[in-house]
């Protein structure tokens, strides 16, 4: 089976870009691990699928870790969707709306090229990201490697976990970062987010995306590290995220408000692959 794809990235943080519109895609775990694999097929974090919406929106957004497993959120991936739909004149209209696994999503396209999106509004009830709590707190201890570890928990769609650092470069994000994503208590895994705050307006930080390992960016991590920091008065509302592909710009103004994101997008090749 021949499958069109684009290649795309938004901050280092790469995506296979399927069309589900113009072409029958109906691909397995082992054929999305093999489109993710950077030795035997393109190679990237996610597979990024494009569809016709199923209720009032303008398309439906599927994603797939490089793992083969089907995830809710991907805010670097909702950028380059919004580059792809408008690159492939999918559609011309500046702002659009997406659905996802957990919600709608509403992107926009800036003049200057950059995309914003509507990121919705953090969630931090236990049962709803999931987290086993019994109830909510702005900080949790986790048991790792018989050692108390601290961090905020919080869905952008998807789970986080948040850890404040003095050092990103010494981060344990492979070691450690594994070992939060499988913990038992997040029933659906977790992405493990460690920040550095530079001043209020600025944080450093890197991602342990699960199922696909370290990133160079992540956008709901992004998200989710400006909430918690902002949540244990760190942060201002505005906020620079500078990871190791680049930097996200952050906005949430409090908790009944959703998080806004900006960013880049980038389209690096377009191929055809034979699986």
């Amino acid at each position: 089976m021949k499958v069109k794809f684009t290649k795309m990235q938004g901050l280092g943080n790469d995506f296979v870009v399927l069309d589900g519109i113009n072409q029958s895609i109906n691909l397995d775990r082992q054929q999305i691990r093999l489109l993710a694999d950077r030795h035997f097929g393109v190679g990237c974090d996610q597979i990024l699928l494009v569809e016709k919406a199923q209720g009032q929106a303008d398309f439906r957004y599927r994603i797939f870790n490089a793992d083969g497993g089907e995830v809710e959120q991907c805010g670097n991936g909702a950028r380059c969707f919004v580059r792809y739909v408008h690159d492939h004149g999918l559609t011309h209209k500046s702002e659009i709306r997406i659905e996802t696994l957990s919600g709608v999503i509403s992107p926009k396209l800036e003049v200057n090229g950059n995309i914003t999106v509507n990121m919705g509004k953090p969630i931090f009830e236990p049962a709803e990201i999931p987290f086993i709590a019994e109830h909510y707190a702005s900080t949790y201890e986790l048991e790792i490697q018989n050692q108390p570890v601290k961090m905020s928990v919080l869905s952008m769609g998807n789970p986080h976990a948040v850890r404040v650092i003095q050092d990103i470069d010494t981060a344990p994000v492979n070691s450690e970062g594994a070992l939060i994503e499988t913990h038992p208590r997040f029933p659906k895994r977790v992405n493990v987010g460690y920040m550095q705050v530079m001043d209020r307006t600025h944080i450093k930080l890197r991602v342990f995306e699960r199922g696909a390992g370290e990133t160079l960016a992540c956008g709901t991590g992004a998200c989710a590290a400006v909430v918690a920091g902002i949540n244990l008065g760190l942060l201002d509302q505005q906020v620079t995220v500078s990871t190791r592909g680049g930097e996200l710009n952050i906005r949430w103004n409090g908790q009944e408000d959703p998080v806004w994101m900006t960013g880049p997008a980038v389209t690096v090749f377009e191929g055809e692959i034979n699986l």
